[in-house]
C-alpha cells in the first residue's frame, strides 16, 4: 500500500516537476515509477532537420584559396519594410482580383499586381512610372506602424553580407546617399563618385505564410517589392564602377541591377544596355564576374542580357525558380510552355533548364568564346550549383553554405536551429525530366546530392525552411554571397 502512495507521489512529483519548467528528472526517480529516461536523444532518433543541420556543420569547409578581394555594384537603396496587406489598407485600396503588370501606373496597378503573386507566394520587383503617387505612397510606408529601414539593392546585400567576412575586403559602387552611407558597414570602400545628396527609397511588402486579403491567401511567406528609381534604373553608377576596378584591384566582381532598367522602356534600355556591355568588357577576363538577376517581365530585354550582351561576358549568374523560367521562357528553351511553377519545383526540369543554358550560353566547349560557368540556382526547398569541369572548386560546400545562411537569416537567426525550420525537398527525384535519366536521393546524412550530364556537374542540398520567417527580403543575395565566399576559381582552365 504505502509503495502504491510513494509511486503516486513521485509521479505528482515528476508531473509537477515538468510542468514547472524541468527539463530531466533524476534517473532514479524515472527508473523507481517506470516512466523511460527523456535525454537527449541518440542519433537514430533526431529529426531530419537535426541530422541536415549537422552534416552542414561538419561538411561545410572555406576553400583553400579564398578571395580578399571583391568588387560589387550597382544598385543600391533604402529598403522601407511594411506589412503588404496593411499599407494597401492605409492608402484606402479594396481586395480584388490578381493581374500582373510589367510597369504600375497606379494605386490599382499596385493592388492588381501585389494579389497576383501573393496568391502565388512569389517574389517580383517592379518599376512605379508616376513619380508624384509613388512619393506619396513611400511617406504612407515609412510612416507606417511597424515600418523598417534597412540596406537594400542586390549590391549594397551582396556587400553587406561579404563585409561580415573580416578578411575580405569590399568595395561597392552605387546611388549611395546619406542614409544608407550611414547604414554600411563601416569597413565597406566607396567610391567618392558613388555618393548622392538623396537616397532611392524602395519598398517591400511583405506578406506572411497564410495570410488572407480578401479571397487571396498566401502559400508562402514572400514579398514585392516596387520603387521610382531613376539613378538604379539607368545604372547610372556602373561606369564609375568600372573606372574604381583598377586601383581597387579585385579578384572578383559581383555585377547586379539589370533589371532596374527593364522599366525605364525599350529605346531607353536598348542603348544603355549597350553602353553596360561595353563598360562591363573592359574588365580584364582574368577576374570572373558574377552577375545576380531578378525578376523581369520583357522577353526581348531578357534575351538581350542572354544571347548577344551581358550572359557571355559573365562567369556566373545567380537567379531564382521565377528568373530560371523566364529566361527559358524567354528564349524559347525546355519547360518553356509552362506558365509557371506548381508548388516545388521539378528537380528534372530545374536541371534541364540549368543545362540548356550552360549549352547555349555558357562554355561548354574550351575553344568557347563565352565566359559563363557557373549558375547558383535557389528556391525556397533547394538549391542546385551547376558547374562546367574544371572552372569551379569546393561547390559541395558553396551550395550547402547558401542552403545553410537562408535556413539561418530567414528566421533572424546567426545559426539554424532545428526546432524553428522544416525539411521540404523531396528526397528522391530525377536528374531530367525526360528520358534517359538518373532517379536520385537526397540522404540527410550526406546532404548534397551531386549527378554530372556531359561535362556539367550539379550539387544539390537541401534548405531547411523556416517556420515563421522573420524576413524574406535579400535572402537570394546572402544565399550568391555566401556561395561565393566558399568557391574557388581554378585558375589552370582547360584549354
Amino acid at each position: 500500500m504505502w509503495r502504491k502512495a510513494s509511486a503516486a507521489a513521485l509521479l505528482a512529483l515528476a508531473v509537477g516537476y515538468f510542468y514547472h519548467g524541468g527539463s530531466e528528472l533524476p534517473e532514479q526517480i524515472l527508473t523507481y515509477i517506470g516512466l523511460p529516461n527523456i535525454q537527449t536523444p541518440p542519433e537514430s532518433q533526431k529529426s531530419l532537420e537535426q541530422v541536415v543541420s549537422s552534416a552542414w556543420e561538419t561538411l561545410i569547409t572555406l576553400p583553400t584559396r579564398q578571395w580578399s578581394r571583391v568588387a560589387v555594384g550597382v544598385n543600391a537603396c533604402v529598403d522601407v519594410v511594411v506589412s503588404g496587406v496593411g499599407l494597401l489598407q492605409a492608402l484606402a485600396v479594396d481586395p480584388g482580383s490578381g493581374l500582373n503588370h510589367e510597369v504600375l501606373h497606379s494605386k490599382e496597378d499596385l493592388k492588381e499586381a501585389f494579389i497576383h503573386y501573393m496568391e502565388r507566394g512569389a517574389a517580383a520587383e517592379r518599376f512605379f512610372s508616376d513619380s508624384e503617387v509613388f512619393q506619396r505612397i513611400a511617406r504612407a510606408a515609412a510612416e507606417y506602424p511597424g515600418a523598417k529601414l534597412y540596406v537594400g539593392g542586390n549590391a549594397a546585400l551582396i556587400a553587406q553580407k561579404l563585409a561580415t567576412y573580416p578578411d575580405l575586403v569590399v568595395l561597392l559602387c552605387g546611388p549611395i546617399g546619406p542614409k544608407l552611407h550611414e547604414m554600411l558597414d563601416e569597413q565597406m570602400v566607396v567610391p567618392p563618385g558613388s555618393m548622392q545628396e538623396t537616397d532611392e527609397y524602395h519598398l517591400i511588402l511583405e506578406y506572411k505564410a497564410g495570410e488572407q486579403w480578401g479571397s487571396t491567401q498566401a502559400p508562402q511567406a514572400n514579398r514585392f517589392i516596387f520603387s521610382h528609381d531613376v539613378s538604379n534604373g539607368e545604372m547610372s553608377s556602373l561606369e564609375t564602377f568600372v573606372e574604381s576596378l583598377e586601383e581597387f584591384d579585385p579578384e572578383l566582381v559581383v555585377l547586379s541591377g539589370l533589371h532596374m532598367m527593364e522599366g525605364q522602356g525599350r529605346e531607353l534600355w536598348e542603348d544603355r544596355l549597350k553602353e553596360a556591355v561595353a563598360a562591363i568588357s573592359e574588365i580584364p577576363r582574368d577576374i570572373p564576374i558574377h552577375l545576380e538577376l531578378a525578376s523581369m517581365t520583357d522577353k526581348d530585354y531578357m534575351n538581350s542580357i542572354m544571347q548577344e550582351q551581358v550572359m557571355p561576358i559573365v562567369s556566373s549568374i545567380g537567379l531564382n525558380e521565377q528568373e530560371l523560367l523566364f529566361l527559358s521562357q524567354a528564349g524559347e528553351g525546355p519547360h518553356a510552355e509552362m506558365v509557371a511553377w506548381q508548388g516545388i519545383p521539378d528537380v528534372g526540369r530545374v536541371s534541364d533548364i540549368l543545362l540548356w543554358i550552360l549549352e547555349q550560353h555558357g562554355r561548354i566547349e574550351p575553344s568557347s568564346e563565352a565566359d559563363l560557368t557557373r549558375i547558383h540556382f535557389h528556391t525556397l526547398a533547394y538549391h542546385i550549383l551547376a558547374t562546367v569541369d574544371g572552372y569551379w572548386g569546393n561547390q559541395a560546400s558553396a551550395v550547402m553554405a547558401g542552403a545553410r545562411v537562408a535556413s539561418s537569416q530567414a528566421c533572424g537567426l546567426q545559426a539554424v536551429d532545428p526546432g524553428k525550420v522544416e525539411l521540404k525537398a523531396p528526397l528522391e527525384f530525377y536528374s531530367s525530366h525526360a528520358e534517359p535519366r538518373e532517379q536520385l536521393s537526397l540522404i540527410p546524412e550526406q546532404p548534397v546530392t551531386v549527378w554530372r550530364r556531359g561535362n556539367v556537374t550539379f550539387h544539390l542540398t537541401a534548405v531547411l525552411v523556416c517556420r515563421q520567417p522573420l524576413r524574406t527580403v535579400g535572402l537570394g543575395d546572402a544565399i550568391s554571397a555566401e556561395g561565393l565566399v566558399y568557391s574557388e576559381f581554378e585558375t589552370q582552365q582547360p584549354f
